[in-house]
Parts: C-alpha cells; sequence; structure tokens
C-alpha cells in the first residue's frame, strides 16, 4: 500500500480540526472526495472591483490527492477505481481543495478572480474521522470549516 500523506501538511497551524462519527473507510471517503470533483455553487462576496459592493459569485471545486508524498495528482470519478486499490481502510490520507471563483459582469461573460487552496487531512480511526483543513493559498472567501462541512455533507449524500 502507498503513502498518501503530504510531507509539508502543516501540524501546529491547522485553521480547522473537527472530530466526526464515520462508519465506513477510507476508499469510500476517496469515491466521495472524486464525486466532489467538478461540482460548483453559487454564493455572495465582496465585489472585486468595487469595495462594498456585494456580487453573485461561483465556487467551482477540484480535488487532488497526494501521489508521494510532495506532489498531488488529479482525484475524479475517471481515475478513482485505480487508486482505490493502494487505499488502507483506516489510516493517513490527504488532499488538496483546490476553490476556483468567478462571476458575471454586465455582459454575463464569466470573470474569474483569485481562488483558495486547502490542504485536507483526514485521519480514520476506530469509526472516528478527524479533518484538519489549513489554508495555503487565497484570500479565504470560503472559511476551512465550510470545506469542512462539504465533505460531511457529501458523505452523508452518499455521493
Amino acid at each position: 500500500m502507498r503513502k498518501r500523506i503530504y510531507h509539508k501538511f502543516p501540524h501546529r497551524e491547522v485553521e480547522f480540526e473537527q472530530k466526526y462519527r464515520y462508519h465506513s473507510d477510507l476508499p469510500y471517503l476517496v469515491k466521495v472526495m472524486a464525486n466532489m470533483d467538478g461540482k460548483f455553487g453559487m454564493f455572495v462576496t465582496e465585489s472585486v472591483v468595487q469595495r462594498g459592493h456585494r456580487i453573485q459569485a461561483k465556487r467551482e471545486i477540484s480535488i487532488e490527492i497526494v501521489s508521494n508524498g510532495v506532489d498531488f495528482e488529479n482525484l475524479n470519478y475517471k481515475n478513482v477505481d485505480q487508486m482505490i486499490d493502494t487505499i488502507e481502510k483506516e489510516g493517513i490520507i490527504d488532499f488538496k481543495v483546490v476553490l476556483n471563483y468567478s462571476y458575471l459582469d454586465g455582459k454575463y461573460n464569466r470573470v474569474p478572480f483569485r481562488g483558495d487552496t486547502y490542504l485536507v487531512r483526514a485521519l480514520l480511526e476506530n469509526e472516528v474521522l478527524v479533518l484538519q483543513i489549513h489554508r495555503i493559498e487565497g484570500p479565504g472567501r470560503t472559511e476551512a470549516g465550510r470545506v469542512a462541512d462539504t465533505i460531511i455533507e457529501e458523505i452523508r449524500r452518499g455521493s
């Protein structure tokens, strides 16, 4: 089995950490994360060009998984079956969650703006899932707790 632990994960500066009761295994979690890739939602945030104005923006999720301790590779429904075989039932696994933001301008053109990148560490032991989340890049338009809530919602939904 391959280790899927990112060696540069910040241990002391984790922004969000939460424990959850979890009645499945890590391969199922990887499938759920793979199915999150490409999903999107709308949210309201401060305008990028006009201070004090609020805009409706699109948040698109892309998921990556640690491949060799230092690199990440895309994780999606097309390649998840190849990776499931290399994952143990319990242990530690690291993901990178990249949130890309965009909005529609006055002419209905999609305009991208700076997104956020989070490291997510999932520790599973004795049916307790611990999610540790740390923002490594971006302005923080989405809170780390919201990233965890999205993951837990997808697990409960049974993606």
